[in-house]
């Protein structure tokens, strides 16, 4: 096809030609001997013109020399499996190609380079050695009780919880660069959620009219503020009613509500202090946020405060002032001032870090309770095993082929 051997690791300008010696395309290859390449195989990469027709005329002529078209992902399965890269930083590589914003591209980059799965080796290595301490004890039976007493053992238990807090909420933070923040805007009908919407997307995207129960439907769109993705969710207005589309509505907008990384809660000054049950079907974890709206009408002027942990803004969603003010903590929630050392993570990564977490209190309410050694030695291992889910140490093959059938072709 090519008529001469390659250089390794050298562009050559080459001729590709068919099964009579004619050229199909003229083109850069390179070749790279394994281990020195992205997989650790030997890989040969033809660099083609753009065009859909030479460049299926030079696949075609590949395969009938042997080779086979690539699965979803399985370049990148293969590097993972040829120990070139963990799963997390695999993960990483779709991320960084699906980013939606430029926050989001460089957390993915980061992982990919490996910072998620350093700071995961490094709670793993904390994680083992308290477990050779303490089934170390349990193989001397005479001795387990007074060493499972021992003050040492248990600033060890808290030094790695309080480790792997720190890793929990960072990974937190990398989900909602990731995947960005899911705000749910909610509130009684005619509140003004559909003019806050149209405000932060810049655009005429909802119905607004005086007309109380116009939002029917779940309104989705997604925003990038200064480079922070964010998902917002326009509900129908929260109220009893008897007709059966508004019902529904207000259903949906209930279930949005529960999966909101964000509750806002659009209200006015007359309503406020009623609006906020409300938040008694948000999430434990989700941020609650209270848009005080209308202030043009109640001739106010924007500012904000925090009461109970919770934020408050006083701003108009017509007029714009005091949006400002909402943008920048919505940012500020979605990961925005992370830091340069924010890496990306996706929600299994999450999920599996919170069972690490209910484990390793099971742990330290074993060796509380009963000095129970093996207890604490399972529940140790069962944590162990959780964390290597994220960089691969543990996983199943069924696992793998979600990952990486998620891939488009060619990565």
């Amino acid at each position: 096809m090519l008529g001469r051997a390659p250089q390794p690791r050298h562009a050559h300008f080459a001729s590709f030609r068919d099964a009579q010696g004619g050229a199909i395309d003229h083109g850069l290859l390179l070749y790279f001997p394994a281990p020195a390449s992205y997989t650790g195989e030997h890989v040969l990469e033809l660099q083609g013109h753009g065009s859909a027709v030479l460049l299926d005329a030079l696949l075609r002529r590949v395969c009938e020399l042997g080779a086979r078209l690539a699965r979803p992902g399985e370049f990148t399965e293969r590097a993972f499996l040829n120990g070139k890269l963990d799963l997390a930083q695999a993960e990483a590589v779709a991320d960084l190609i699906a980013a939606r914003s430029q926050a989001g591209a460089r957390a993915a980059l980061r992982s990919m380079e490996g910072v998620f799965s350093q700071r995961v080796d490094a709670l793993l290595q904390a994680l083992i050695a308290l477990r050779v301490h303490i089934e170390a004890a349990i193989d001397f039976p005479e001795e387990e009780i007074d060493f499972l007493a021992d003050p040492a053992i248990a600033q060890q238990l808290d030094a790695l919880r309080a480790q792997l807090d720190a890793l929990l909420r960072e990974a937190q933070r990398g989900l909602r660069l990731n995947d960005g923040l899911r705000v749910a805007i909610v509130g009684r009908p005619n509140a003004g959620k559909s003019s806050l919407l149209n405000a932060l997307a810049g655009s005429e995207r909802a119905i607004v009219t005086a007309i109380a129960g116009t939002t029917r439907d779940v309104l989705r769109e997604s925003v990038a503020l200064d480079g922070i993705a964010l998902e917002l969710a326009d509900t129908a207005g929260l109220r009893d009613t008897d007709d059966e589309v508004e019902r529904e509505g207000v259903r949906r907008a209930h279930g949005e509500l529960a999966r909101a990384d964000a509750a806002l809660l659009v209200t006015d000054a007359a309503h406020a202090a009623a609006d906020l049950a409300l938040f008694d079907t948000v999430p434990s974890g989700a941020e609650r946020v209270v848009l005080v709206n209308k202030i043009d009408l109640a001739h106010a002027a924007p500012h904000a405060e925090t009461r109970d942990g919770v934020r408050w803004l006083w701003a108009s969603a017509k007029t714009g002032e005091g949006l400002d003010a909402l943008r920048d903590h919505l940012k500020q929630l979605a990961g925005a001032g992370s830091g340069e050392g924010a890496f990306s993570a996706r929600r299994r990564h999450v999920l599996a870090l919170e069972t690490v977490r209910d484990h390793l209190a099971r742990t330290a309410h074993a060796l509380a309770a009963n000095r129970a050694g093996e207890l604490a030695a399972e529940e140790l291992r069962a944590a162990q095993h959780a964390l290597g889910e994220i960089t691969g140490s543990y996983t199943s093959d069924d696992l793998l082929g979600a990952i990486f059938g998620s891939f488009c072709i060619g990565k």
